[in-house]
Protein backbone atom coordinates (compact mmCIF):
# COMPACT_ATOMS: atom_id res chain seq x y z
CA UNK A 1 0.00 0.00 0.00
CA UNK A 2 1.26 3.22 -0.56
CA UNK A 3 -1.08 5.43 0.82
CA UNK A 4 1.37 8.14 2.64
CA UNK A 5 1.51 9.50 -0.97
CA UNK A 6 -0.98 11.25 -3.37
CA UNK A 7 -0.55 10.09 -7.12
CA UNK A 8 1.05 13.22 -7.51
CA UNK A 9 3.73 12.56 -5.49
CA UNK A 10 3.70 8.93 -6.53
CA UNK A 11 4.55 10.08 -10.22
CA UNK A 12 7.32 12.32 -9.18
CA UNK A 13 8.99 9.44 -6.46
CA UNK A 14 8.66 7.26 -9.71
CA UNK A 15 10.46 9.29 -12.35
CA UNK A 16 12.92 10.16 -9.75
CA UNK A 17 13.98 6.68 -8.62
CA UNK A 18 13.70 6.04 -12.81
CA UNK A 19 16.42 8.39 -13.26
CA UNK A 20 18.74 7.61 -10.57
CA UNK A 21 18.42 3.78 -11.40
CA UNK A 22 19.28 4.19 -14.90
CA UNK A 23 21.51 7.34 -14.60
CA UNK A 24 24.61 5.11 -13.46
CA UNK A 25 23.33 2.27 -16.21
CA UNK A 26 24.67 4.86 -19.00
CA UNK A 27 28.22 4.90 -18.01
CA UNK A 28 28.74 1.21 -18.81
CA UNK A 29 25.96 1.08 -22.04
CA UNK A 30 27.47 -1.32 -24.16
CA UNK A 31 31.52 -0.79 -22.20
CA UNK A 32 31.45 -3.79 -20.31
CA UNK A 33 32.10 -5.88 -22.98
CA UNK A 34 34.95 -3.33 -24.12
CA UNK A 35 36.30 -3.67 -20.48
CA UNK A 36 36.27 -7.50 -20.47
CA UNK A 37 38.06 -8.01 -24.03
CA UNK A 38 40.40 -5.11 -22.58
CA UNK A 39 41.28 -7.36 -19.28
CA UNK A 40 42.23 -10.04 -21.76
CA UNK A 41 38.95 -12.21 -22.05
CA UNK A 42 37.85 -13.09 -25.75
CA UNK A 43 34.89 -12.71 -27.50
CA UNK A 44 33.08 -15.93 -26.42
CA UNK A 45 34.40 -15.51 -22.74
CA UNK A 46 32.94 -12.05 -22.88
CA UNK A 47 29.61 -13.34 -23.74
CA UNK A 48 29.39 -16.30 -21.65
CA UNK A 49 30.27 -14.83 -18.57
CA UNK A 50 27.47 -11.98 -19.40
CA UNK A 51 25.00 -14.93 -19.84
CA UNK A 52 25.73 -15.72 -15.88
CA UNK A 53 23.40 -12.75 -15.31
CA UNK A 54 20.62 -14.34 -17.21
CA UNK A 55 20.76 -17.40 -15.65
CA UNK A 56 20.96 -15.92 -12.30
CA UNK A 57 17.74 -13.97 -13.03
CA UNK A 58 16.33 -17.23 -14.27
CA UNK A 59 15.94 -18.44 -11.13
CA UNK A 60 15.68 -15.76 -8.44
CA UNK A 61 13.06 -13.68 -10.38
CA UNK A 62 9.62 -15.43 -9.26
CA UNK A 63 11.43 -16.08 -5.32
CA UNK A 64 11.95 -12.57 -5.46
CA UNK A 65 8.97 -11.03 -7.14
CA UNK A 66 6.49 -13.25 -4.91
CA UNK A 67 8.78 -11.83 -1.66
CA UNK A 68 8.30 -8.36 -2.71
CA UNK A 69 4.44 -8.70 -3.51
CA UNK A 70 4.06 -10.54 0.02
CA UNK A 71 6.31 -8.38 2.13
CA UNK A 72 6.50 -5.00 0.26
CA UNK A 73 8.06 -3.22 -2.26
CA UNK A 74 10.20 -0.73 -0.49
CA UNK A 75 12.25 -3.21 1.78
CA UNK A 76 12.83 -4.87 -1.22
CA UNK A 77 13.72 -2.26 -3.44
CA UNK A 78 16.07 -0.91 -1.25
CA UNK A 79 17.52 -4.12 -0.79
CA UNK A 80 18.11 -4.15 -4.39
CA UNK A 81 19.65 -0.82 -4.60
CA UNK A 82 22.28 -1.97 -2.05
CA UNK A 83 22.77 -4.63 -4.04
CA UNK A 84 23.55 -2.70 -7.14
CA UNK A 85 26.89 -0.68 -5.15
CA UNK A 86 27.81 -4.33 -4.43
CA UNK A 87 27.66 -5.47 -8.00
CA UNK A 88 29.13 -2.40 -9.39
CA UNK A 89 32.03 -2.41 -7.01
CA UNK A 90 32.86 -6.20 -8.14
CA UNK A 91 32.83 -5.06 -12.07
CA UNK A 92 35.88 -2.59 -10.88
CA UNK A 93 38.01 -4.61 -9.36
CA UNK A 94 37.50 -7.97 -11.75
CA UNK A 95 40.35 -8.61 -13.91
CA UNK A 96 39.73 -12.50 -14.67
CA UNK A 97 37.42 -14.50 -16.43
CA UNK A 98 35.90 -16.07 -12.75
CA UNK A 99 35.93 -12.60 -11.49
CA UNK A 100 33.85 -11.23 -14.19
CA UNK A 101 31.75 -14.28 -13.46
CA UNK A 102 30.94 -13.26 -10.39
CA UNK A 103 30.35 -9.62 -11.13
CA UNK A 104 27.59 -10.65 -13.28
CA UNK A 105 25.92 -13.26 -10.78
CA UNK A 106 25.54 -10.21 -8.57
CA UNK A 107 24.47 -8.69 -11.53
CA UNK A 108 21.76 -11.03 -11.74
CA UNK A 109 20.83 -11.49 -8.31
CA UNK A 110 20.39 -7.26 -8.56
CA UNK A 111 18.46 -7.51 -11.44
CA UNK A 112 16.18 -9.89 -10.07
CA UNK A 113 15.45 -8.23 -7.22
CA UNK A 114 14.77 -5.30 -8.74
CA UNK A 115 12.99 -6.50 -11.51
CA UNK A 116 9.16 -5.01 -11.70
CA UNK A 117 9.34 -3.96 -7.77
CA UNK A 118 9.02 0.26 -8.32
CA UNK A 119 7.04 -0.76 -11.26
CA UNK A 120 4.26 -2.47 -9.13
CA UNK A 121 4.54 -0.16 -6.70
CA UNK A 122 3.84 2.67 -8.46
CA UNK A 123 0.93 0.95 -10.22
CA UNK A 124 -0.67 -0.45 -7.36
CA UNK A 125 -0.64 3.70 -5.87
CA UNK A 126 -2.45 4.83 -9.11
CA UNK A 127 -5.13 1.68 -8.67
CA UNK A 128 -5.64 3.19 -4.86
CA UNK A 129 -7.06 5.85 -6.71
CA UNK A 130 -8.55 4.89 -9.82
CA UNK A 131 -8.98 1.09 -9.75
CA UNK A 132 -7.91 -1.19 -13.44
CA UNK A 133 -6.48 2.39 -15.17
CA UNK A 134 -4.74 1.62 -17.92
CA UNK A 135 -0.94 2.51 -17.23
CA UNK A 136 0.32 3.33 -20.73
CA UNK A 137 0.78 7.29 -20.72
CA UNK A 138 2.87 6.51 -17.00
CA UNK A 139 4.75 3.47 -19.01
CA UNK A 140 5.92 6.02 -21.97
CA UNK A 141 6.55 9.10 -19.77
CA UNK A 142 8.93 6.79 -17.80
CA UNK A 143 10.61 5.46 -20.35
CA UNK A 144 11.17 8.86 -21.66
CA UNK A 145 12.91 9.70 -18.13
CA UNK A 146 14.76 6.50 -18.40
CA UNK A 147 16.07 7.32 -21.79
CA UNK A 148 17.09 10.21 -20.93
CA UNK A 149 19.30 9.32 -17.84
CA UNK A 150 20.81 6.57 -19.35
CA UNK A 151 21.91 9.62 -22.29
CA UNK A 152 23.63 11.93 -20.08
CA UNK A 153 25.52 8.86 -18.47
CA UNK A 154 26.46 7.40 -21.65
CA UNK A 155 27.50 10.95 -22.95
CA UNK A 156 29.85 11.66 -19.39
CA UNK A 157 31.22 8.29 -19.75
CA UNK A 158 32.25 9.08 -23.72
CA UNK A 159 33.36 12.14 -22.36
CA UNK A 160 35.52 10.63 -20.04
CA UNK A 161 36.85 8.16 -21.86
CA UNK A 162 37.72 10.76 -24.71
CA UNK A 163 39.27 13.25 -21.75
CA UNK A 164 41.12 10.39 -20.27
CA UNK A 165 42.18 12.73 -17.53
CA UNK A 166 43.94 9.56 -15.25
CA UNK A 167 46.50 8.68 -17.50
CA UNK A 168 48.22 5.93 -15.23
CA UNK A 169 44.93 4.13 -15.55
CA UNK A 170 42.88 2.96 -18.24
CA UNK A 171 40.53 5.16 -19.67
CA UNK A 172 37.37 1.92 -19.35
CA UNK A 173 38.69 1.92 -15.57
CA UNK A 174 37.13 5.82 -14.47
CA UNK A 175 33.37 5.41 -15.95
CA UNK A 176 33.03 2.03 -14.04
CA UNK A 177 33.94 3.66 -10.85
CA UNK A 178 31.42 6.65 -11.83
CA UNK A 179 28.93 3.39 -12.42
CA UNK A 180 29.53 2.70 -8.51
CA UNK A 181 29.38 6.39 -7.44
CA UNK A 182 26.36 6.66 -9.09
CA UNK A 183 24.36 3.62 -8.01
CA UNK A 184 25.85 4.86 -4.21
CA UNK A 185 23.43 7.92 -4.79
CA UNK A 186 20.28 5.56 -5.81
CA UNK A 187 20.50 3.79 -2.93
CA UNK A 188 20.62 7.08 -0.99
CA UNK A 189 17.66 8.56 -2.81
CA UNK A 190 15.73 5.08 -2.33
CA UNK A 191 16.01 5.12 1.24
CA UNK A 192 15.25 8.98 1.20
CA UNK A 193 11.97 8.62 -1.53
CA UNK A 194 10.26 5.47 -1.29
CA UNK A 195 7.27 5.41 1.42
CA UNK A 196 4.78 2.26 1.41
CA UNK A 197 2.97 1.66 4.53
CA UNK A 198 3.97 -1.46 5.87
CA UNK A 199 2.85 -5.01 5.58
CA UNK A 200 3.31 -6.10 8.54
CA UNK A 201 2.52 -3.89 12.03
CA UNK A 202 3.22 -6.61 14.59
CA UNK A 203 5.63 -8.35 15.79
CA UNK A 204 9.45 -8.18 14.38
CA UNK A 205 10.57 -8.02 11.17
CA UNK A 206 12.33 -11.17 11.15
CA UNK A 207 8.94 -13.22 11.80
CA UNK A 208 7.36 -10.77 8.76
CA UNK A 209 10.02 -11.73 6.69
CA UNK A 210 9.53 -15.65 7.11
CA UNK A 211 5.95 -14.86 6.93
CA UNK A 212 6.24 -12.93 3.62
CA UNK A 213 8.91 -16.33 2.45
CA UNK A 214 5.92 -18.48 2.96
CA UNK A 215 3.39 -16.64 1.62
CA UNK A 216 5.88 -16.25 -1.60
CA UNK A 217 5.36 -19.56 -3.35
CA UNK A 218 1.45 -19.15 -3.08
CA UNK A 219 1.82 -16.29 -4.68
CA UNK A 220 4.52 -17.56 -7.55
CA UNK A 221 1.53 -20.49 -8.36
CA UNK A 222 -1.28 -17.83 -8.67
CA UNK A 223 1.52 -16.56 -10.96
CA UNK A 224 1.84 -19.31 -12.82
CA UNK A 225 -1.82 -20.48 -12.99
CA UNK A 226 -2.69 -17.02 -14.52
CA UNK A 227 0.09 -18.22 -17.11
CA UNK A 228 -1.58 -21.52 -17.79
CA UNK A 229 -4.78 -19.78 -18.16
CA UNK A 230 -4.11 -16.40 -20.28
CA UNK A 231 -3.27 -16.77 -23.71
CA UNK A 232 -2.16 -13.23 -24.16
CA UNK A 233 -0.15 -13.50 -21.07
CA UNK A 234 2.00 -16.48 -23.43
CA UNK A 235 2.05 -14.37 -25.73
CA UNK A 236 3.49 -11.35 -24.45
CA UNK A 237 6.61 -13.41 -22.80
CA UNK A 238 7.50 -14.96 -26.47
CA UNK A 239 7.41 -11.52 -27.39
CA UNK A 240 9.84 -10.94 -24.82
CA UNK A 241 11.50 -13.55 -25.54
CA UNK A 242 12.26 -13.09 -29.01
CA UNK A 243 13.16 -9.04 -27.91
CA UNK A 244 15.47 -10.08 -25.24
CA UNK A 245 17.30 -12.18 -27.79
CA UNK A 246 17.29 -9.41 -30.82
CA UNK A 247 18.70 -7.64 -27.94
CA UNK A 248 22.25 -9.20 -27.73
CA UNK A 249 23.19 -7.48 -31.15
CA UNK A 250 22.88 -3.69 -30.31
CA UNK A 251 23.77 -4.34 -26.44
CA UNK A 252 26.25 -6.36 -26.70
CA UNK A 253 27.68 -7.34 -30.20
CA UNK A 254 27.43 -3.23 -31.63
CA UNK A 255 30.26 -2.11 -29.63
CA UNK A 256 32.84 -4.90 -31.16
CA UNK A 257 31.29 -4.29 -34.40
CA UNK A 258 32.45 -0.60 -34.09
CA UNK A 259 36.00 -1.90 -32.59
CA UNK A 260 36.25 -3.67 -35.80
CA UNK A 261 35.81 -0.90 -37.98
CA UNK A 262 37.65 1.89 -36.40
CA UNK A 263 40.17 -0.55 -35.22
CA UNK A 264 41.10 0.08 -31.68
CA UNK A 265 38.58 -0.48 -28.33
CA UNK A 266 39.91 3.02 -26.66
CA UNK A 267 38.53 4.90 -29.90
CA UNK A 268 35.29 2.24 -30.11
CA UNK A 269 34.44 3.22 -26.51
CA UNK A 270 34.74 6.83 -27.41
CA UNK A 271 32.41 6.55 -29.70
CA UNK A 272 30.19 4.25 -27.74
CA UNK A 273 29.53 7.07 -25.41
CA UNK A 274 28.44 9.86 -27.14
CA UNK A 275 26.66 7.15 -29.69
CA UNK A 276 24.61 5.64 -26.47
CA UNK A 277 23.80 8.51 -25.38
CA UNK A 278 22.13 9.81 -28.59
CA UNK A 279 20.56 6.22 -28.89
CA UNK A 280 18.91 6.71 -25.36
CA UNK A 281 17.78 10.59 -25.94
CA UNK A 282 16.49 8.64 -29.75
CA UNK A 283 14.28 5.92 -27.50
CA UNK A 284 13.53 8.53 -24.97
CA UNK A 285 11.86 9.64 -28.57
CA UNK A 286 10.16 6.38 -29.39
CA UNK A 287 8.53 6.05 -25.92
CA UNK A 288 7.05 9.42 -26.58
CA UNK A 289 6.30 7.93 -29.86
CA UNK A 290 4.76 4.77 -27.87
CA UNK A 291 1.84 7.16 -26.07
CA UNK A 292 0.78 8.55 -28.98
CA UNK A 293 0.74 5.45 -30.82
CA UNK A 294 -1.18 3.72 -28.35
CA UNK A 295 -4.24 6.32 -28.11
CA UNK A 296 -4.08 6.33 -31.98
CA UNK A 297 -4.00 3.14 -32.75
CA UNK A 298 -4.52 0.63 -30.22
CA UNK A 299 -1.67 -0.35 -27.03
CA UNK A 300 -1.42 -3.77 -28.74
CA UNK A 301 -0.95 -2.74 -32.39
CA UNK A 302 1.56 -0.29 -30.92
CA UNK A 303 3.64 -2.93 -29.82
CA UNK A 304 3.15 -4.92 -32.78
CA UNK A 305 4.97 -1.85 -34.48
CA UNK A 306 7.69 -1.51 -32.14
CA UNK A 307 8.59 -4.84 -32.23
CA UNK A 308 8.58 -4.99 -36.19
CA UNK A 309 10.57 -1.62 -36.63
CA UNK A 310 13.20 -2.94 -33.73
CA UNK A 311 14.24 -5.86 -35.81
CA UNK A 312 14.19 -4.62 -38.96
CA UNK A 313 17.00 -2.14 -37.50
CA UNK A 314 18.58 -4.55 -36.54
CA UNK A 315 18.92 -6.23 -39.95
CA UNK A 316 20.17 -3.19 -41.01
CA UNK A 317 22.90 -2.86 -38.31
CA UNK A 318 24.01 -6.51 -39.71
CA UNK A 319 24.51 -4.76 -43.15
CA UNK A 320 25.65 -1.68 -42.24
CA UNK A 321 29.29 -1.59 -44.21
CA UNK A 322 31.14 1.34 -42.12
CA UNK A 323 30.89 2.87 -38.70
CA UNK A 324 28.58 5.70 -39.94
CA UNK A 325 26.11 3.38 -41.43
CA UNK A 326 26.37 1.49 -37.77
CA UNK A 327 25.52 3.78 -36.16
CA UNK A 328 22.69 5.21 -38.11
CA UNK A 329 21.25 1.93 -38.43
CA UNK A 330 21.78 1.68 -34.00
CA UNK A 331 20.04 4.76 -33.57
CA UNK A 332 16.85 3.75 -35.56
CA UNK A 333 16.54 0.53 -33.62
CA UNK A 334 16.80 2.23 -30.41
CA UNK A 335 13.67 4.49 -31.30
CA UNK A 336 12.05 1.56 -31.88
CA UNK A 337 13.58 -0.46 -28.99
CA UNK A 338 11.50 2.97 -27.30
CA UNK A 339 8.46 2.25 -29.20
CA UNK A 340 7.98 -1.38 -28.29
CA UNK A 341 8.93 -1.06 -24.43
CA UNK A 342 5.80 1.30 -23.07
CA UNK A 343 2.93 -0.51 -24.78
CA UNK A 344 4.49 -4.05 -23.87
CA UNK A 345 4.64 -3.38 -19.73
CA UNK A 346 0.80 -1.58 -20.36
CA UNK A 347 -0.17 -4.88 -21.67
CA UNK A 348 1.57 -6.86 -18.81
CA UNK A 349 -0.22 -4.73 -16.49
CA UNK A 350 -3.54 -5.96 -17.80
CA UNK A 351 -3.00 -9.72 -17.46
CA UNK A 352 -1.85 -8.84 -13.64
CA UNK A 353 -3.88 -7.99 -10.14
CA UNK A 354 -2.29 -6.02 -7.29
CA UNK A 355 -1.55 -9.43 -4.99
CA UNK A 356 0.54 -10.53 -8.17
CA UNK A 357 1.84 -7.62 -10.52
CA UNK A 358 5.70 -8.07 -9.25
CA UNK A 359 5.29 -11.90 -9.80
CA UNK A 360 3.64 -11.54 -13.18
CA UNK A 361 6.29 -8.32 -14.58
CA UNK A 362 9.11 -11.20 -13.01
CA UNK A 363 7.50 -13.72 -15.65
CA UNK A 364 8.20 -11.14 -17.90
CA UNK A 365 11.85 -10.60 -17.33
CA UNK A 366 12.28 -13.99 -16.23
CA UNK A 367 12.22 -15.44 -20.09
CA UNK A 368 13.91 -12.18 -20.91
CA UNK A 369 16.83 -12.53 -18.97
CA UNK A 370 16.91 -16.74 -19.87
CA UNK A 371 16.38 -15.86 -23.81
CA UNK A 372 19.59 -13.75 -23.36
CA UNK A 373 21.41 -15.79 -21.29
CA UNK A 374 21.19 -19.38 -23.82
CA UNK A 375 21.32 -16.56 -26.89
CA UNK A 376 24.63 -14.64 -25.59
CA UNK A 377 27.13 -17.37 -25.78
CA UNK A 378 25.83 -18.93 -29.04
CA UNK A 379 26.12 -15.49 -30.38
CA UNK A 380 29.47 -15.23 -29.11
CA UNK A 381 30.48 -18.68 -30.74
CA UNK A 382 28.86 -17.71 -33.98
CA UNK A 383 30.81 -14.39 -33.95
CA UNK A 384 34.23 -16.58 -33.67
CA UNK A 385 33.12 -18.72 -36.10
CA UNK A 386 31.27 -16.78 -38.46
CA UNK A 387 31.05 -13.29 -38.48
CA UNK A 388 30.40 -10.48 -36.83
CA UNK A 389 27.72 -8.97 -39.36
CA UNK A 390 26.03 -12.17 -39.67
CA UNK A 391 25.48 -12.84 -36.20
CA UNK A 392 23.66 -9.52 -36.11
CA UNK A 393 21.49 -10.15 -38.65
CA UNK A 394 20.36 -12.84 -37.70
CA UNK A 395 19.38 -12.08 -34.18
CA UNK A 396 17.52 -9.32 -36.19
CA UNK A 397 15.37 -12.08 -37.74
CA UNK A 398 14.84 -13.62 -34.23
CA UNK A 399 13.42 -10.13 -32.96
CA UNK A 400 11.36 -9.99 -36.02
CA UNK A 401 9.46 -13.59 -35.04
CA UNK A 402 7.88 -12.04 -31.75
CA UNK A 403 5.91 -9.46 -33.89
CA UNK A 404 3.50 -12.37 -34.02
CA UNK A 405 3.54 -13.15 -30.16
CA UNK A 406 1.43 -9.83 -30.09
CA UNK A 407 -1.61 -11.05 -32.18
CA UNK A 408 -3.40 -12.44 -28.70
CA UNK A 409 -3.14 -9.56 -27.29
CA UNK A 410 -4.43 -7.58 -30.22
CA UNK A 411 -7.18 -9.83 -30.62
CA UNK A 412 -8.19 -9.60 -26.80
CA UNK A 413 -8.18 -5.38 -27.30
CA UNK A 414 -10.59 -5.94 -30.40
CA UNK A 415 -13.12 -7.93 -28.26
CA UNK A 416 -12.79 -5.68 -25.46
CA UNK A 417 -13.28 -2.79 -27.82
CA UNK A 418 -16.40 -4.31 -29.34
Amino acid sequence: MTATLSPTAARRTFYVLTMTRWFPVGFVVGIFVLLATSRGLTIAQTLTYGAVSGYVCFALELPTSGFADAFGRRPVFVFAAALGVLTALAYVLAHSFWAFVVASALMGVFRAVDSGTLEAWFVDAIHESAPGQDVDQEMSRQGTFLGLAIAVGALLSGGLIWWHPLRDQPPLDLVVWCFLAGNVVHLAASLALLKETPRHRSGSSWRAARESMRQAPAVVRSGIRLLRGSRVLVGLLLAETAWSASMIAFESLMPLRLEELVGSAQHAGALVGPAAALGWAIFSGGTWIAGRASSRFGVARAAMLGRGLNGIGILLMGAALSPAGLLAAYFFTYAAHGLNGPPHNALLHREARAENRATVLSMNSMVGFLAFGVGAPLAGYAAEHTSLTLTIAGLGIVGLIGVVAYRPARTAERAHAA
